[in-house]
C-alpha cells in the first residue's frame, strides 16, 4: 500500500510544487502572508532544484515509511524526482510523458503527461486555473515559523483529505498530505535553488536494458512513425 501511496503522493506533491512555478493569479481566491510569500517566490521562477525527506504517518501516529532524495524542476512542464533509500525510484516528466522508475522491481512505468488531472496533476503546470476549479484555498496562519495554507479538493471524491503547504520568505519549506486512509504524509524541503541551471539530460529517459516496459510512449503532434 505504502508502494502505491508514494506513487500517489508524487502526483499531488508535483501539483503543489507547480505552483511555485506558476502564475500568483492561481491564488486569486485568498489572501494573507503565506500567498504573498509564494508569490514572491514565484515572481520571475524559471527553475527549481531541491532536496527532500519525506515522512508517511498512520493514524495512531507510527511511521509508516521514511525515504528521502532529490528534485528538478523547470517551466512549464518538465520534472525529474528521485526517491533514495531502500526502495529507489525515479520519475521523469519530459513535457510528454512521466517515466517512473521502480529499480526494485526492475520496472518502467509510462503515462501520457496530457492525461487527465485527477491521475496526472501535471497539468496544472501548464494550466494553473485548474487549482481554483479543484481546491478551496485557505490562510491558517503560523506553523513552526512558517505561514500555512490549506487546500481541500471541491471535488465529493479525492486521494487526499487536505493538504498543507508551509512557506516563509525563502519559499516552500513543508507539505503535509492527509489522506482518506488516515496515512499523514509529511515533506521537508531544503537547500532550494531557485533558478538553477539544470542540465537539460535530467528530463530525459531511456529504460535501462533489461528492466520490463509498461505503457507506450506519447509522440509529439505531428510526428510520423517510421516503417
Amino acid at each position: 500500500m505504502i508502494k502505491v501511496h508514494k506513487q500517489e503522493l508524487l502526483l499531488k506533491t508535483l501539483l503543489i510544487l507547480a505552483l511555485a512555478l506558476s502564475s500568483p493569479a492561481a491564488f486569486s481566491s485568498t489572501s494573507g502572508p503565506a500567498r504573498s510569500e509564494l508569490e514572491a517566490f514565484s515572481t520571475g521562477l524559471k527553475s527549481l532544484q531541491l532536496e527532500f525527506t519525506q515522512v508517511v504517518k498512520s493514524q495512531d501516529g507510527s511511521i509508516q515509511d521514511e525515504t528521502s532524495g532529490n528534485a528538478w524542476l523547470q517551466r512549464p512542464d518538465k520534472l525529474r524526482w528521485v526517491y533514495a533509500g531502500d526502495f529507489p525510484e525515479t520519475i521523469v516528466a519530459d513535457g510528454r510523458n512521466v517515466w517512473i522508475y521502480d529499480e526494485a522491481l526492475a520496472q518502467v512505468t509510462i503515462k501520457p503527461q496530457s492525461d487527465r488531472v485527477a491521475d496526472a496533476p501535471l497539468l496544472i503546470l501548464t494550466d494553473v486555473n485548474q487549482l481554483d476549479r479543484q481546491f478551496t484555498v485557505t490562510e491558517l496562519g503560523d506553523f513552526e515559523d512558517m505561514n500555512l495554507l490549506e487546500l481541500k479538493s471541491r471535488a465529493s471524491e479525492s486521494a487526499f483529505e487536505r493538504i498543507l503547504i508551509g512557506l516563509d520568505a525563502s519559499g516552500i519549506r513543508m507539505m503535509v498530505l492527509e489522506d482518506a486512509f488516515g496515512l499523514r504524509t509529511e515533506i521537508r524541503f531544503s537547500n532550494v535553488i531557485r533558478n538553477a541551471v539544470i542540465d537539460p539530460q535530467l528530463f530525459s529517459f531511456t529504460p535501462p536494458a533489461g528492466v520490463d516496459v509498461i505503457g507506450q510512449v506519447t509522440e509529439p503532434p505531428g510526428s510520423v512513425e517510421q516503417p
